[in-house]
């Protein structure tokens, strides 16, 4: 392992102005995407619709650091033969991949998930590499409810998120790490703030005993935030606040930065919450983005599968992606929104 090498392509993932792309759906849930916009989910449909993305020169370069893709995605060439991969390259990109198989029920905890595939991951990892992947990801599902999360719930996870990364830096991968507490339920932020502590703590014991080197590791949790069916939401500064105050608790300096994931949050208070956070400062990591939905609601409902539609919809991911870069800077202003609206 090049600690170095990974550290300098940790750095640039999370680099000023610049966050990641998460285009890597399954294809279950692309399909969902795709049923909300009229496109039937073919292998040329999806791979047409991450291309438009790919090649929207103006967010690639300047605000997008990396991009997650699924496994059929990192194999597929585009309309013109050029491989996916090198559209990223070219676009001073980095090429990253999903490397999860999703989740299982968790024995003898009902209504609980663990997420599987470290079979054989070694195996995989070398080839993505040889593919041009540089990083990878990972999620672990942890839900709030009733009994929930169960202390087996919260270790298994954050022990399969620890093999997983040091068996990518053995690869010469910087892992992704992301312990997602769902925003599903009825709980409160001080729940949610919690039991986030908890799994982060967890997680960071864990990758200690898996002798992971923070320095080249990417970390991607939620943010402290009211479930979706809670009465009371918090306002964006509490979440950041409370976001910023937790992660202090729980992420050692060393990890060079932190992109968030949305959540199921809308595209403006992704946006909003990141730049609160980072107005805040005087932070030991980089604070960025690591978004799917929140960038790409806007991009998906514009195209709508038409190629008509791709300039449209290149605009709309562009400007998502310069709001973003400007949150991840603390220089975000909503009306900046209202403008290109």
């Amino acid at each position: 392992m090049n600690l170095d090498e990974l550290n300098k392509v940790a750095q640039a993932m999370v680099a000023p102005g610049k966050g990641i792309l998460a285009a890597d759906e399954s294809s279950g849930t692309i399909k969902k995407r795709f049923d909300a916009i009229g496109v039937e989910s073919t292998e040329d449909n999806r791979r047409d619709y991450r291309e438009m993305m790919f090649r929207t020169a103006e967010a690639m370069k300047n605000n997008i650091s990396g991009v997650i893709l699924y496994d059929e995605t990192i194999w597929q060439k585009a309309k013109d033969g050029t491989p996916l991969v090198e559209l990223i390259k070219k676009a001073g990109s980095i090429p990253g991949i999903k490397v999860d198989e999703g989740t299982q029920p968790l024995p003898n905890c009902p209504g609980e998930l663990i997420t599987v595939g470290l079979d054989k991951l070694a195996g995989r990892l070398t080839k993505y590499y040889e593919q041009g992947a540089r990083f990878a990801k990972w999620r672990g599902v942890i839900d709030i409810g009733p009994g929930k999360p169960s202390y087996t719930c919260v270790s298994a996870n954050a022990h399969a998120l620890a093999r997983y990364a040091a068996l990518c830096q053995q690869a010469q991968i910087v892992p992704i790490v992301e312990p997602e507490v769902l925003m599903d339920g009825d709980h409160n932020i001080d729940t949610c703030y919690q039991v986030t502590e908890w799994v982060l703590k967890e997680t960071f014991q864990q990758l200690y005993y898996q002798k992971v080197a923070l320095e080249g590791i990417v970390l991607k949790p939620n943010m402290a935030i009211a479930g979706k069916k809670s009465a009371k939401q918090a306002s964006v500064q509490e979440v950041a606040e409370k976001t910023v105050r937790m992660l202090k608790n729980c992420v050692p300096g060393a990890v060079p930065g932190i992109a968030f994931l949305s959540g199921g949050q809308s595209d403006e208070d992704a946006t909003a919450h990141l730049d609160a956070m980072n107005k805040i400062g005087n932070l030991p990591w980089h604070l960025t983005f690591s978004y799917g939905r929140a960038l790409q609601a806007a991009p998906q409902k514009a195209w709508s599968g038409k190629a008509g539609n791709v300039g449209a919809a290149q605009s709309a991911f562009a400007h998502r992606a310069k709001m973003n870069g400007l949150a991840s800077l603390g220089q975000w202003k909503a009306d900046l929104e209202k403008k290109a609206a």
